[in-house]
């Protein structure tokens, strides 16, 4: 996704060991989850499920309990990313 002229919502994502890798949830949203074999992965399926779930409110007019930002070109904002390392 382009982040130049975009709106993004800002959300805290928790992590959890399971049985077949991690397990990452969005508290405050309903069914904002996903499951991968790594945390990296376990996050990017979240965020696939984040996007979905805010579309299907959009179309019912429902808004969900977070922020949105819209990045311009000057915008400027830090996150901290899980990165594995040997």
């Amino acid at each position: 996704m382009k982040m130049i002229d975009t709106k993004a919502m800002l959300v805290s994502v928790v992590i959890e060991p399971n049985d077949d890798g991690f397990l990452a949830s969005v508290p405050g949203i309903q069914g904002a989850f996903g499951e991968g074999e790594t945390v990296e992965e376990a996050i990017f399926n979240c965020a696939d499920v984040v996007k979905i779930i805010a579309a299907y409110r959009a179309e019912r007019k429902e808004s969900l309990p977070f922020d949105t930002v819209s990045f311009t070109p000057n915008t400027r904002f830090t996150v901290a990313l899980p990165i594995g390392v040997a």
